[in-house]
């Protein structure tokens, strides 16, 4: 389980860089509703729709719940591709 967690940092990781670069894409309902719990344990001092949290969330990422991970790869915010190749990689 610690694996899967630690590749969805990476993947946090990945969409804060993007985020850099681009503007960031609004967070959809059922990511806000899948994640809450862990907004709250690990990021709740940042605003929603802020690079902080997504830099937040990048870096607490592999203590995420498969619950919010799973909605985050449903909502496109992360591949389950790129998901499955940082755990194997064992990030």
């Amino acid at each position: 389980m610690n694996s899967y967690r630690a590749k969805v940092l990476v993947a946090f990781i990945s969409l804060a860089c993007l985020a850099c670069a681009a503007q960031a894409q609004p967070i959809s309902k059922a990511v806000q509703a899948a994640c809450k719990d862990d907004y709250k344990n690990y990021c709740g001092d940042y605003g929603l729709e802020t690079s902080g949290l997504r830099s937040c969330m990048d870096r607490n990422g592999h203590n995420l719940s498969k619950t919010c991970v799973n909605a985050l790869v449903k909502a496109g915010e992360v591949s389950q591709a790129e998901v499955d190749r940082r755990k194997s990689a064992g990030r």
